[in-house]
């Protein structure tokens, strides 16, 4: 029935527009169901008398468990299909208001979900609006959206928390196809607190900020990770730990699930229990102290998850079928797909159910299994975090495309110290009214969080603590199966029939070779990737997706220019280029797909050049600072050397304000000599500012190399590529990405200038030195 819900409501919100169809033919479908079931019924009725045994009765009981399995699962479909459909007019119509043509919005919205900071140095959290202004058109539309504000950008930020209502001013844009969210509104103009949160919410903001208080003064990392653990809230925990902890595995720790709301609902059980309670009683003050932790802790979609089925696990304790692990998950999740449908594309909600159902199914055999060798508890101990890792690791590639080496080491060390940290953290929390007394219970927690956050630091700091993986799907299935033909060989006994050995013996040699092919080619992305590269590169490419990453190499001397869009990619690349520090940064604009990979250079780089800042930009400049880079502001005119190899920025020019700060203010470089080709790298530049910067007579042809501007999308002027006569035309793109970059009309242009184009998505790495012939040498990972 899960799954079919699941099925159901991931169709309806990929395609919206035929859910209302999708919902008539599912509903048909149970209709017709019944009416089976009826007519079964009344035939077993007249045939009561003559039946003539068991072996008429057991066709036909087959057939009816049948039919009622396959009625269950098209309600549990129909009905997330009609949510759904429901919810569409609304959805779609404030769709079709034109919010994504770059207008001015200004949205009256309710904060539904906690701050988070971004890559970028930019708030995020999701909002219910109620009116959508554009221009001097009011809307009511109740949808959900999800804004986006720099830090300096937000009036009072100490009022700005779930249950405030928020005007936010900016420009808006379609989410994507499946998200809760309806819109992405960059609040460019400032978020201001028009009410704070109320009532319920406001206490329990002023409870959780009390706790982050409390915790301020404690030495170390683990002060930060005391609110996480308690109540979820992340907001000082250090981006180092933060990194730790998704190495080490133990991010889990600080994300509320279903292990703190067992863990709050058996204290509330064990209290009614010595205070004489019936089980009703227990049952009622368990469920009254989740619906306060679910207050407490913000009703997040995962938060909801974990508290829905812990209601349901009462549930079946007051019917007295505790037992029944799998359907409790099952109707969990059934329930929380009809009622929340978008929890279908959330990879949060996959890994927790994941999570969850291999704990109920596969602890026991593996505890089984690795009691054979170690003594029971310790087997208990393991069986526990590696079944986890075995059902969540391949949804994890998806993300990043690393395996923990010492995910389950790391869980068994510092799982013992998460139910105290939680407990004692959320007694401070609750004892705000008492600071002498949440001092004191901070303090007892800070020592169980420490543990936990050395735990982190050091397990990231081992060597090989991550080793690559397969990307994508392909990485995903493999490691998958890694994970079966591991849990079988734990579980499977040696000798016995002959069916068992075989299974045995497959799975040890599935293993040797998914495990072998995975880990190899992960080491030709990273550890022994340098032996793939031509040693004389002094042009390098990365293919970080839809985004910019080039490395520039003089005289052992590094330069790179831009990031891509996330760390993980441009991590990859610099290990299989053998880079380890960075001479030169030039961030040539503050777009994500430029500066989203930031994190993979912490305290690796010695001068960052850069365009233009806005408040959100000097954040991240301050950020590169801090951990001892040096800042320049890059304007035409500036020139500097890089090993044996001169730069010269062309663009932009200094205190113009005809371009502001963005695409057409990117940082354009020429950099040439030292064993570098003369390469011209012109950011995102449209057509607008291409033209006056050929008219302004700065370029230096020829270029042997040009990277094309913005991807290749179609804003180009024909004008500069011809006036460049580039011998090679570089495009960073992603492979399918939905802007349908490179656009043929980038494409004709070069073509026309006798240009030969080199492009990362069908490419991927892309090195290039000078020839010995004069010429350009290009070597390309998929293609030679």
């Amino acid at each position: 029935m899960a799954g079919a819900t699941w099925a159901g409501a991931a169709a309806a919100i990929l395609a919206p527009d035929t859910s209302p169809w999708v919902a008539f033919v599912l509903w048909s479908l149970v209709a017709a169901g019944l009416v089976v079931l009826l007519r079964l019924g009344s035939v077993a009725d007249s045939a009561g008398g003559r039946d003539t045994g068991r072996r008429r009765r057991a066709p036909r009981n087959g057939l009816r468990r049948v039919i009622v399995v396959t009625v269950l699962a098209a309600a549990g479909s129909a009905a997330a299909a009609s949510h759904v459909a429901w919810a569409q007019p609304e959805r779609a119509g404030v769709s079709q208001l034109a919010l994504d043509g770059g207008r001015a919005v200004e949205a009256r919205a309710t904060v539904v979900g906690k701050l988070e900071r971004r890559a970028d140095g930019s708030l995020s959290f999701d909002a219910r609006s109620t009116i959508l202004t554009t221009g001097a058109e009011a809307h009511r539309a109740e949808v959900e959206i999800t804004v986006r504000v720099a830090p300096a950008e937000v009036g009072h930020p100490e009022q700005l928390d779930v249950g405030a209502v928020v005007e936010a001013k900016g420009t808006a844009q379609p989410a994507r196809a499946g998200e809760r969210a309806v819109l992405v509104l960059w609040a460019s103009r400032g978020v201001e607190v028009r009410r704070p949160p109320e009532g319920a919410a406001r206490i329990a903001s002023d409870l959780r900020r009390g706790l982050v208080t409390a915790v301020r003064g404690l030495p170390g990392e683990g002060a930060g990770l005391v609110p996480g653990l308690a109540v979820g809230d992340t907001s000082i925990v250090s981006p180092a730990l933060d990194g730790a902890m998704k190495e080490a595995s133990l991010s889990h720790l600080t994300a509320v699930s279903g292990a703190n709301c067992a863990l709050v609902v058996g204290i509330a059980f064990a209290v009614a229990a010595a205070c004489g309670a019936s089980r009703r009683g227990r049952v009622a003050s368990g469920l009254g102290v989740l619906v306060g932790f679910v207050l407490l802790v913000t009703p997040e979609p995962s938060v909801v998850r974990a508290g829905a089925m812990a209601a349901i696990a009462m549930l079946a304790i007051l019917l007295g079928r505790s037992g029944a692990g799998i359907a409790v998950l099952s109707a969990a999740v059934a329930l929380l797909l009809v009622l929340d449908p978008w929890l279908a594309a959330s990879l949060g909600f996959a890994l927790s159910v994941a999570a969850t159902a291999s704990l109920l199914v596969c602890t026991r055999p593996l505890t089984g299994g690795l009691a054979r060798v170690v003594p029971r508890p310790l087997a208990l101990a393991l069986a526990v975090p590696l079944a986890a890792q075995l059902a969540c690791g391949p949804l994890l590639i998806l993300i990043q495309p690393t395996v923990p080496v010492y995910g389950v080491l790391a869980n068994l060390i510092a799982g013992p110290a998460a139910p105290a940290a939680t407990v004692l953290g959320l007694a401070a929390c609750l004892s705000a009214p008492l600071p002498w007394l949440q001092s004191g219970l901070a303090a007892l927690a800070w020592i169980p969080a420490s543990w936990i956050a050395a735990t982190a630091t050091t397990a990231a700091a081992l060597p090989a603590d991550a080793m690559p993986w397969l990307e994508g799907w392909p990485g995903a299935v493999a490691l998958a199966a890694l994970g079966l033909a591991i849990g079988l060989v734990i579980t499977l006994e040696r000798g016995g029939a002959l069916r068992r050995r075989i299974a045995r013996v497959v799975s040890i040699a599935l293993v040797a070779v998914i495990g072998g092919v995975g880990l190899g080619a992960g080491a030709l992305t990273t550890v022994a990737g340098r032996w793939t590269l031509p040693s004389e590169w002094s042009v390098l490419a990365c293919d970080v997706g839809q985004g910019d990453a080039v490395l520039l190499r003089s005289a052992g001397a590094v330069a790179l220019v831009d990031t891509g869009p996330a760390p993980e990619p441009l991590a990859a690349c610099l290990s299989r280029a053998g880079i380890d520090r960075i001479d030169l940064l030039v961030l040539t604009h503050w777009d994500l797909d430029h500066v989203g990979g930031l994190d993979a250079l912490d305290g690796r780089v010695g001068t960052v050049l850069h365009g233009p800042a806005d408040a959100a930009a000097a954040m991240l400049i301050a950020s590169l600072t801090s951990r001892g880079a040096r800042a320049v502001q890059a304007s035409s005119g500036s020139t500097g050397s890089l090993g044996d190899a001169r730069w010269r920025v062309l663009w932009p020019k200094s205190g113009s304000r005809a371009f502001p700060v963005g695409n057409d203010a990117s940082v354009v470089l020429d950099v040439r000599g030292g064993g570098i080709p003369a390469t011209l790298l012109l950011g995102d530049l449209s057509a607008s500012p291409q033209r006056v910067l050929t008219a302004s007579g700065a370029l230096s042809p020829p270029y042997a190399i040009v990277k094309v501007a913005h991807h290749g999308s179609a804003d180009q002027d024909a004008e500069i590529y011809a006036r460049a006569q580039p011998a090679v035309a570089l495009v960073t793109v992603g492979a399918g990405n939905d802007y349908d970059h490179p656009r043929d009309e980038a494409l004709d242009i070069l073509e026309a200038v006798g240009a030969r184009t080199h492009r990362t998505d069908r490419e991927g790495v892309i090195a290039l030195w000078p020839s010995e012939v004069g010429g350009v040498s290009v070597w390309r990972e998929r293609g030679g």
